[in-house]
């Protein structure tokens, strides 16, 4: 799938994204959101960024952490997706305000070693170069600064790997299709098939030159997130 029919499918789903994620996930999204911005080490005052930003979660938790002195800048390519985080953030009257941001993740308008953090949720699965994502994180992230990363996982364990499969098959895509949006989260089974694993991830970004990377598996492995410091 390349970038344009990625971002046409983001923005076909934006209007349902949040209620379905919340749903699928029985809420846990939320509790797996809030570790992976406690893994980003978010803390008041600092310059803080989020990737492949969808409806704004991860950017609004980074603006509770950073507070009035920080600066929070939320990044996607969809303009529906984020229609959508503009208008939570603007009726939640989030301090500081967001910055957002349309823009394709490869190629980021943004400054070298401006950001004290960076998280990303459920991007990098769906770049479309994975290893260039990594390095353009690594250009604007801050030196001895983190990033984490939250995504979708093939778990190590082969049960549950299968009850993975049965559930995006039997739970995911069925309650999709009821909204209309069958072939936009049938996707996700495929792009799980190809997606580096939490090993393969640390070599990639050891090879976009950050200094340590650690993948946390979580969720019993079905989620993981990437934690790497430059």
């Amino acid at each position: 799938m390349n970038s344009d029919h990625i971002q046409a499918l983001f923005d076909r789903i934006a209007p349902v994204y949040d209620e379905l994620n919340h749903g699928l996930s029985f809420g846990m999204h939320r509790i797996w959101k809030q570790m992976t911005v406690k893994w980003s080490g978010a803390k008041p005052g600092d310059t803080c960024l989020d990737l492949c930003c969808g409806s704004g979660d991860l950017a609004q938790m980074l603006s509770e952490k950073a507070g009035r002195t920080g600066q929070v800048y939320g990044v996607d390519f969809s303009a529906a997706q984020l229609e959508v985080a503009r208008d939570r953030s603007e009726r939640r009257c989030i301090k500081p305000p967001i910055h957002w941001i349309q823009s394709d993740v490869l190629n980021l308008p943004l400054s070298d070693n401006q950001f004290d953090c960076i998280t990303m949720g459920y991007g990098l699965r769906n770049v479309v170069d994975i290893l260039s994502s990594l390095k353009e994180i690594h250009r604007v992230l801050k030196p001895g600064s983190k990033a984490a990363i939250l995504d979708m996982h093939r778990p190590d364990s082969a049960f549950v790997r299968t009850f993975q499969q049965w559930y995006l098959d039997e739970v995911v895509v069925p309650a999709a299709q009821r909204m209309g949006f069958t072939e936009e989260y049938a996707y996700i089974a495929p792009s799980l098939d190809k997606f580096p694993t939490g090993r393969e991830q640390v070599r990639l970004a050891e090879q976009a030159g950050f200094t340590t990377a650690t993948h946390y598996p979580i969720a019993g492995g079905t989620m993981g997130v990437l934690v790497i410091t430059k």
